[in-house]
């Protein structure tokens, strides 16, 4: 039976961690597949560190715990490794935040093109739909920036490079694993870049984004937004854009 691995990384989110890893698990996928959701504790507070020693005990979750606070591209990427020493080839590994930002009942829909054979790598879409709210614009038109800034560097074509949403095929998560080493939040301009390099076929799927603020938990900050253009630079000087765009 095929497995949908659900990358969690996780830090600071007592209040939501429990639900978040109840929808991923009861998440719709297609007939025949099943849901295992791995979390990385990323030297949380000891609330949060109880939770998911618990979540882990119950058999609802596979557990891996850094002994300090690294990031979320380093919980991502213990993730990563975690999924590939249980997963084959024809499995799926997807991002997933523990905050509730983003609907669980939208994996199917990023399963689909790497289902069918259609894609390698698919990236959500916050913006597909217009909004009038002015913060939610302004957050569009500055994502707007750093995705225009990795496409230009990769040769992608991409509408929401920084989208937490990311589902990948097992063969491709293997190919460009050793090429991430990010450990904070510039790992997402770092999987586009690999995806270019590698010549991973890309595809976009809508998705829904329910936003928090800063003073609900949300941990990316500015220095986070200019360290896209650190990351750019480097994997540029890695190597080659991609031959054309796949999205």
């Amino acid at each position: 039976m095929p497995t949908l691995f659900v990358v969690m990384p996780v830090y600071n989110e007592p209040a939501t961690l429990g639900e978040a890893v109840t929808r991923a698990r009861q998440a719709p996928v297609p007939e025949g597949w099943r849901t295992q959701v791995i979390l990385t504790d990323d030297g949380s507070d000891e609330s949060t560190r109880a939770c998911v020693q618990s979540l882990g005990e119950t058999g609802m979750a596979i557990v891996s715990f850094h002994a300090k606070n690294r990031g979320k591209g380093a919980a991502i990427r213990t993730g990563f490794a975690r999924a590939l020493e249980d997963a084959r080839d024809d499995d799926a590994v997807v991002i997933q935040d523990a905050d509730l930002e983003y609907d669980s009942r939208e994996f199917a829909r990023l399963l689909e093109p790497v289902r069918m054979r259609a894609a390698d790598l698919v990236v959500g879409n916050r913006w597909a739909e217009p909004s009038k709210n002015l913060k939610r614009r302004l957050h569009r038109f500055l994502n707007g920036m750093l995705t225009f800034a990795s496409n230009l560097v990769t040769g992608l074509v991409v509408r929401d490079m920084e989208c937490c949403l990311k589902l990948f095929s097992v063969p491709a998560l293997r190919t460009i694993l050793p090429d991430l080493d990010e450990e904070r939040f510039g790992i997402e301009p770092q999987i586009i870049a690999a995806a270019a390099r590698h010549q991973l076929r890309v595809r976009e799927v809508a998705v829904s984004y329910n936003p928090r603020g800063f003073d609900e938990g949300k941990k990316i900050r500015m220095k986070d937004g200019f360290r896209v253009f650190v990351v750019l630079w480097r994997e540029r000087r890695r190597g080659s854009r991609a031959v054309h765009s796949r999205a």
